[in-house]
C-alpha cells in the first residue's frame, strides 16, 4: 500500500487571506505543517499543491516538492485529487492519499499514523478522518470548528458546525469530538468523491464529509487522545499557536 501526502494551500482563503504564508514564530504557517508532516516515515511522496505562484516560489526556496493545480478549485479535496493524479507516484486504486490541511501547525507523525492505521487494519475502509476530543465548551460552540458524531463501529454518521451531540450542559464527559484537518482516502474513493456532486447536507452544513454520509458511505474516525491541537482559521488562532509551540515536542526540530 503506497501512501502519498498532499498539503493543499492557496492564498485566497475566504476567512484569512494569505494564511499559508502567515508568519508564526518566524516561519510561515505552511512551513510548520509541511516540515512536521515530513517526520512521518511512511510517505512514498509528500507534496504541496497550490495554484499560487507566491506559494510555489516559497516551496522552491525551501526545496519542497510542489504541484501546480487549477485556480478554479474551491475545496481542498478537489485540489488534492488533481495533485494526486499528476504527482510522480503511480497510484493504484487501493493506495492511500492523505489530505494534510495546511492550517494544522501542531500536527505530528502520530496523528498522521492514526489516520493511516484503519487502512492497515481493515481493507474495507475507504476513508478516514482525524477525530480530536473536545474538552472546552468554547470549542464545542464555535461554528468555525466542525464537530462529528459516529456510530459504535467508529464510522462517521454526521458532521456539523453546530454543537453535536446535543447537551443541556456541556462537560468533557460528553465525549464530543471535532474534525482535525487530516483526511485519508483510498485513491479510487477520492476520485469518486471529487466526481460526485455536492450533496444537500454538505451544502447546508458547509461540511465536505456530509457528501459521503449523504451517499450512503462512511468514513472511519481516527481518534487521538486529547492534546493541544489548534487549527488556524483566523489571526487570533495564529497567536494561540505561537503561545503553544514553545511547549510542543517537535518545536526546535525543524
Amino acid at each position: 500500500m503506497k501512501i502519498v501526502g498532499i498539503v493543499p494551500a492557496r492564498m485566497a482563503a475566504s476567512r484569512f487571506p494569505g494564511k499559508p504564508l502567515q508568519p508564526i514564530l518566524g516561519k510561515p504557517l505552511l512551513e510548520h505543517c509541511f516540515a512536521r508532516a515530513q517526520f512521518y516515515d511512511r510517505w512514498d511522496g509528500l507534496f504541496i499543491a497550490t495554484c499560487d505562484e507566491e506559494i510555489a516560489a516559497f516551496c522552491r526556496k525551501k526545496d519542497y516538492p510542489v504541484i501546480m493545480t487549477a485556480n478554479t478549485h474551491t475545496r481542498a479535496l478537489d485540489r488534492v485529487a488533481e495533485a494526486a493524479e499528476t504527482c510522480s507516484i503511480d497510484l493504484a486504486d487501493d493506495d492511500v492519499v492523505v489530505c494534510v490541511q495546511g492550517d494544522e501547525p501542531l500536527l505530528g507523525p502520530d496523528v498522521i499514523e492514526a489516520v493511516i492505521k484503519p487502512f492497515d487494519e481493515d481493507r474495507s475502509v475507504r476513508g478516514t478522518l482525524l477525530a480530536v476530543p473536545i474538552i472546552n465548551e468554547d470549542v464545542f460552540r464555535n461554528p468555525d470548528i466542525v464537530k462529528l458524531v459516529h456510530d459504535m463501529n467508529g464510522d462517521v454518521l454526521y458532521t456539523s458546525r453546530q454543537p453535536i451531540p446535543y447537551c443541556k450542559v456541556f462537560s468533557p464527559e460528553l465525549g464530543a469530538m471535532r474534525v482535525g484537518g487530516i483526511f485519508g482516502f483510498r485513491y479510487d474513493f477520492l476520485r469518486w468523491f471529487t466526481k460526485t456532486p455536492e450533496s444537500p447536507l454538505e451544502y447546508k452544513e458547509a461540511c465536505d464529509s456530509n457528501r459521503i454520509c449523504d451517499n450512503g458511505f462512511r468514513q472511519r474516525i481516527a481518534p487521538i487522545p486529547y492534546r493541544t491541537y489548534i487549527s488556524v482559521d483566523s489571526p487570533e488562532d495564529a497567536s494561540r499557536v505561537e503561545d503553544a509551540l514553545p511547549n510542543d515536542p517537535l518545536w526546535g526540530r525543524y
